[in-house]
């Protein structure tokens, strides 16, 4: 997957998590996971764009390790969507299924960008 495509891809993502939130119930525990979920969900794209901007190996490392760790809470807040019945388990699945694909891809680019970088060093 190219650069291009993985940008399109976050925030395509963040553009269903915000329709989602749209649809989330007025009440106490609809908005607090709404205002978590649109945070976290949003910064996935963003950290993302940031972390093609990086100006040092370094610094990609850490600003994607940031994407991995909100596509893993967005994951998280669609889990409790799902546990705390505030929408149905087959509207939720494909947001929870593409969360944790980009948790994986995160993971993998980070440890690759780990093992180059001690490689370089070799």
């Amino acid at each position: 997957m190219t650069t291009a495509e993985l940008k399109a891809r976050t925030k395509e993502f963040a553009l269903r998590v915000i329709r989602l939130v749209d649809a989330l119930p007025n009440t106490v525990k609809g908005r607090a996971i709404a205002n978590q979920i649109m945070r976290s969900a949003t910064s996935i794209a963003a950290n993302y764009r940031a972390a093609c901007r990086a100006r040092s190996r370094a610094e990609f490392i850490a600003k994607i390790w940031v994407v991995e760790e909100e596509a893993d809470e967005t994951a998280f807040w669609l889990e409790l969507i799902i546990d705390s019945n505030i929408r149905g388990e087959t509207q939720i699945e494909p947001l929870l299924k593409e969360a944790s694909e980009l948790v994986a891809i995160m993971t993998a680019s980070r440890k690759s960008a780990i093992g180059n970088r001690k490689s370089a060093i070799r």
